[in-house]
This record gives structure tokens, C-alpha cells and sequence, in this order.
């Protein structure tokens, strides 16, 4: 806060000039933009002290400087909706005047917030695409290259590693002369490179990019960056199985978190060491990491979900009060009326002229109030629709903290089991129960977490023209090994030529798969099931047929419902959370098609999935 007071100097001598100096309204903006967290106050000064000259000046850039100050002091409060607000006004202003500079930041900031703070990757991949235009519009190389970088990893965040390479290698064009001629720091794009071929499984070409940025940070002395690709290699190294450089890079980085003093770097480090000895078979050793980390991210996820809690119950107290303040307001104007209402009566009896004015003054007034009912229930359902994405944010937060108990429960069971003393028949069916409880717990809560996605409508379809039948053939081979354990023959019945669809790859998956696990959870051993393709008009269609328990004929109609659980119950006791074909239809209908079933007791079922071509 040291800098505060020539600034206020500054703006004494400014009373006293009747031209503002754009130039000084520029450096307050940038000062307060450069301002840290732990300034946040200091942010909102700067932007009331624009807000304020600008007004007067009617400087029309010095407004859109305090609306970007204001969002980013929201931002830096944690408040996300506010924050976005004022982004949106600062993009809307400068567009006004056709300020590209600042808009390609209102956009970069609507991204961050979008990626960092609410886990809406699509929403930030789409406002990047923008900023990918206008700074090619403008020939900004340096903004390009980091919107380039931003993108790229926002496709890593989705699942698109062959497209932000494609991006990434965009970028290592453009800011490779830049780089030689020392005026573009590469670490940021060195790092997302090396992470989507992490993700990629492909170690060498990580472990090429993690090293080029670890080389050039210790040259620097920058103890953030180098404990980031400490991390990045100990991840990598474990990926090529090669423990010994695994361990001196993991513990370096937990040296490292704790000279920095950073207990969420700390917990990562943490979580990478249980990572290693596991992967080492050290599973006691592992478990003790576990529980370090777990001490840690817990402490900073409690933090989060108290905070979420607080907001929630404001709002929920907010709520209250217009409640009561609406109802009074009703019988205010219930009573009124009721006063109107004799007058006009009396007025009636004497005039019928004012009788029909009267009549019409009432009508345009409960016009007027219909109107105003409706634009409350749309506030309201805005409202609502806040809550319930607070809701599923609070539901992620509590499966985030379920999912740690069953993988201690996990790990425990793995060291009984790997215990050298030997275990009684009973012990060891005790843990084997331990394990399938485990493991159903496991699968419910990615289940249910899978459900609440698909109602908030954020999955994007992406689509591709790819052979069906040698995708259909790669799905049914990698069930073969689980359909052998049962002595299941899997048979395919494929047209001689390809059959091309134009639809999502990984949509059609997940139909093929939940269908062909169903089809041999459901069978006995020693059975058959079918999968076969054919070509329609303007479709194609999809069939699974087995010899399973099969359905009964009152218990079709439900079949797809979401939680639903027939009588037919799997053959071998594997897990069933009644979720899956609901899910099934729902992909179904996403991509335009339609999905029947046709059944019979004790003579199996025969599923078929029509998509449009």
C-alpha cells in the first residue's frame, strides 16, 4: 500500500486541471490490475478513483477500465457471478468502441474465470475461440500465442489431446522467433505440451518438455516453476516405470512445497509419493502418503464447502425476506382493491358511464400487475436455476469427499490381502466382500456424479465421419477377455463392405458398451451373444442380442427409467445401480435417434439403436 500516496497527490493537482490525462488514468488501471490477492481492497480504490474522473470527463475508456477493475475485484473475492457480470459489461463497452485490446482481455478474463473457478470448460473453449479471431484480426502475435496456449489446454481439459497439439504446434511456430530473440517466455506452452502427451501416454515426448522447462527455471531460481515440473517429471518417470528418477524428483518437489510454504503444492506433492509406491507395490508406505494428503486437501475442501454453505444460506435468508415482503404487499393490494371495488359499486348506482371507466381503469391495473407477476417468476426461475447449480457444485464437492474413504478401504484391503501370514477361507471371502463393496461404492458415485452432468446439458457433441463396423469390431474384442471369464462366445454378424456414420465417436461407445456389459452380466454361462450392423435408408442400426434371464413383459415400459431396477438380476452377483440404460437412451436421443427393446423370460433380449447417418 506504500504507492498510495503519491497517487492521492496526483489526484489533488488533477482537481485543479480541467483536461484528465488519460495517460494517469491508464497507470492507476494498470497498477491496479498488477494489484495480488492479498490487495484486493487496494483494486476497488483504484477502480471508485476511474470511475469517478471518468464520470466527469465522460472519458467513455476510463468507465470501461473501472468496469474490468470492478470484475477483477470480484474475482479476487470469490465472487464468480458478480465477476463474470462486470467482464460482460467491460466486453460489451468496448465493442461499443471498437477497443479490440480490451475486449481480447475482457474475453481472456471471462475464459479464466470460466476455466479456474467454475469448471466450465466449454464455456471458456468457446470464449478463446473468439479471442483466437480478433487477435488474428488485430496480428497481436504475442496474444495469439498465449490464446493459443490457454486453448490448448483447455482441449487437454476435455479429452482433445490430437487437437491442442495441433494448437500447441501452432504456437511453437509463432513464438519460437520470439523466444531466440529472448522476447517470449515458452515455459507456459513447453508445460501443456508435455502434459497432453502425458495424457497421450506418450512419456518420452512429456518428459522431453517437462526436462527443457525444469532446465531453463534452474537457471532462473524460480522455486514455483521449478517444484511444477518436479511434479510433472516425478509423473512422468513413474509412467515410463523408471522408480529411481520417480523418487528423487518426487521428493524434491515435497521439499521444495514445504520451503514455499504452499499446503495445496504440499498436498500434491503428497498424492504423487502415494502415486509412486503404490505403483511400487509399497502399499503400507503409500497409504501413509495418502493419508498426509488427505490431512491436507481436506482441510482446503472444507475451507470451499463452507464458504459455498454461507453463500447458500444467504441466498436461502434472501429468499425468505422477499417471500415476506411479497405476501405483505399482496394483502396491501388485496385491501386496496377490496376499497376500489366498493366505490366503483356506489359510483355504478348513480353513473353508468363512470361505472365503465372505472371498470376500465381496474382492467389496465391487472394488466399491469400481470405483468409484473411474470417478470417475478422469471427472476424467480433465474434464481432457482443459480441454486441449482450451487447444488451440483456442492454434489461434486461431496463425492470428492466420499471417494477418499473408499479408496482407503481399498488400499487396506489390498494389505491384508498381500499380508505373508496366511488367511483363513473366511478371512479371505470377508475381503473379497470388503473389495466388491468397494468397488460398487466406487461406480455409484462416478454413476450419479455421470447423471447430475447429463442434467445440466454441458456435454458437447462433437462429430466425426468414422467406420462403424471396424468400430463396432474393436469394442466387441476388448469385451471378449470379460466374456471368456463366463465361457461366453461373442459372435459378430458384419456387411462385407464399410458402413460409414457421421456422428460422435465417443457417444456411440458408450452405447455399444453399457449395451454389450448388460448383455453378459445378464447371461448364464456357457451362452452366446450377438452383435451385429446393417444399413437403412438414412440410418443405420445397431443390434445386441443374448440368451440371457430376458425381461418381463409388464417391466418394458420402465426399462429406461432412471434408477430403475428390474426383477432379472445379474447371473454372477457383478453390480447394478439401474442407471445405465436410462443413460443409454438419454446418448440416444442426443444424437437424433431412437432405441428399441424386445424381450421374453427366460429367452434373452435383443437391443437395437437406429442413429441417423
Amino acid at each position: 500500500m506504500k504507492f498510495l500516496f503519491p497517487f492521492l497527490l496526483l489526484l489533488a493537482s488533477h482537481s485543479l486541471v480541467a483536461q484528465i490525462d488519460s495517460t494517469y488514468l491508464r497507470t492507476l488501471y494498470r497498477h491496479g490490475m498488477d494489484m495480488s490477492e492479498e490487495k484486493v481492497d487496494s483494486i476497488k480504490y483504484f477502480a471508485d478513483i476511474i470511475e469517478k474522473i471518468s464520470e466527469k470527463s465522460h472519458y467513455v475508456l476510463g468507465q470501461i477500465y473501472s468496469l474490468r477493475l470492478e470484475g477483477f475485484y470480484f474475482e479476487n473475492k470469490g465472487e464468480y457471478e458478480k465477476a463474470i457480470d462486470y467482464y460482460l459489461q467491460t466486453l460489451d463497452e468496448a465493442r461499443k468502441v471498437d477497443n479490440i485490446e480490451i475486449e481480447v482481455s475482457a474475453l481472456t478474463d471471462l475464459a479464466a474465470v470460466y476455466t479456474s473457478d467454475l469448471d466450465q470448460a466449454q464455456k471458456a473453449k468457446e470464449v478463446y475461440l473468439e479471442c483466437v479471431a480478433l487477435n488474428k484480426r488485430r496480428g497481436n502475435v504475442r496474444s495469439l500465442l498465449a490464446t493459443y496456449t490457454n486453448l490448448g489446454a483447455i482441449y487437454n481439459k476435455l479429452g482433445m489431446h490430437d487437437s491442442a497439439l495441433a494448437l500447441f504446434n501452432e504456437g511453437l511456430r509463432l513464438g519460437k522467433p520470439l523466444e531466440a530473440q529472448g522476447k517470449y517466455d515458452m515455459s507456459t506452452l513447453y508445460n501443456n505440451i508435455g502434459n497432453a502427451y502425458f495424457l497421450k501416454n506418450d512419456f518420452d515426448q512429456a518428459l522431453f518438455y517437462f526436462r527443457k522447462n525444469h532446465t531453463q527455471h534452474k537457471a532462473s531460481g524460480s522455486l514455483d516453476d521449478i517444484w511444477l515440473d518436479e511434479l510433472n517429471l516425478a509423473d512422468a518417470y513413474i509412467g515410463k516405470n523408471m522408480m529411481d528418477s520417480a523418487n528423487k524428483f518426487a521428493h524434491s518437489s515435497l521439499a521444495i512445497a514445504k520451503e514455499l510454504g504452499s499446503k495445496s503444492k504440499e498436498a500434491d506433492s503428497y498424492s504423487i509419493l502415494s502415486k509412486y509406491y503404490q505403483h511400487k507395490g509399497e502399499f503400507r508406505t503409500a497409504f501413509e502418503y495418502l493419508q498426509e494428503w488427505y490431512k491436507l486437501d481436506t482441510s482446503l475442501v472444507n475451507a470451499q464447502t463452507y464458504k459455498a454453505i454461507a453463500v447458500l444460506q444467504e441466498k436461502f435468508h434472501a429468499r425468505e425476506r422477499e417471500n415476506e415482503k411479497l405476501v405483505l404487499e399482496a394483502e396491501i393490494a388485496n385491501e386496496k382493491f377490496d376499497n376500489r371495488i366498493i366505490m366503483v359499486t356506489a359510483i355504478g348506482l348513480l353513473i353508468v358511464v363512470g361505472l365503465i371507466a372505472t371498470a376500465f381503469f381496474i382492467k389496465r391495473n391487472a394488466n399491469r400487475k400481470l405483468l409484473q407477476t411474470n417478470d417475478l417468476i422469471l427472476r424467480q426461475n433465474e434464481k432457482l436455476s443459480e441454486l441449482n447449480f450451487e447444488k451440483n457444485s456442492l454434489i461434486s464437492i461431496v463425492s470428492h469427499d466420499l471417494s477418499t474413504p473408499f479408496a482407503s478401504i481399498g488400499m487396506w484391503s489390498q494389505l491384508l490381502d498381500n499380508d505373508k501370514n496366511p488367511l483363513s477361507e473366511e478371512q479371505q471371502k470377508a475381503i473379497s466382500k470388503i473389495r466388491q463393496s468397494t468397488s460398487y461404492g466406487e461406480k455409484l458415485i462416478r454413476r450419479i456424479l455421470d447423471v447430475e452432468k447429463a442434467q445440466t446439458n454441458q456435454q458437447k457433441i462433437n462429430i466425426e465421419n468414422f467406420d462403424l463396423k471396424i468400430f463396432v469390431e474393436e469394442i466387441v474384442e476388448s469385451f471378449k477377455p470379460s466374456a471368456e471369464k463366463k465361457s461366453i462366445r461373442m459372435i459378430t454378424e458384419m456387411p462385407q463392405h464399410s458402413v460409414y456414420l457421421l456422428s460422435d465417436r465417443q457417444m456411440v461407445s458408450r452405447i455399444c458398451e453399457n449395451l454389450l456389459s448388460n448383455a453378459i452380466k445378464y447371461s448364464d454361462r456357457g451362452k452366446n451373444v450377438w452383435v451385429s450392423i446393417s444399413e437403412e435408408k438414412d440410418a443405420v442400426s445397431i443390434k445386441i442380442r443374448d440368451e440371457g434371464q430376458g425381461i418381463e413383459k409388464e417391466e418394458l415400459p420402465y426399462l429406461f427409467s432412471k434408477y430403475n431396477k428390474i426383477s432379472s438380476i445379474p447371473t454372477e452377483g457383478e453390480a447394478s445401480t439401474g442407471l445405465g440404460l436410462s443413460i443409454v437412451k438419454r446418448i440416444v436421443e442426443e444424437l437424433n435417434g431412437h432405441i428399441l427393446c424386445e424381450s421374453e423370460k427366460a429367452k434373452g433380449s435383443l437391443f437395437t439403436v437406429i442413429l441417423k447417418r
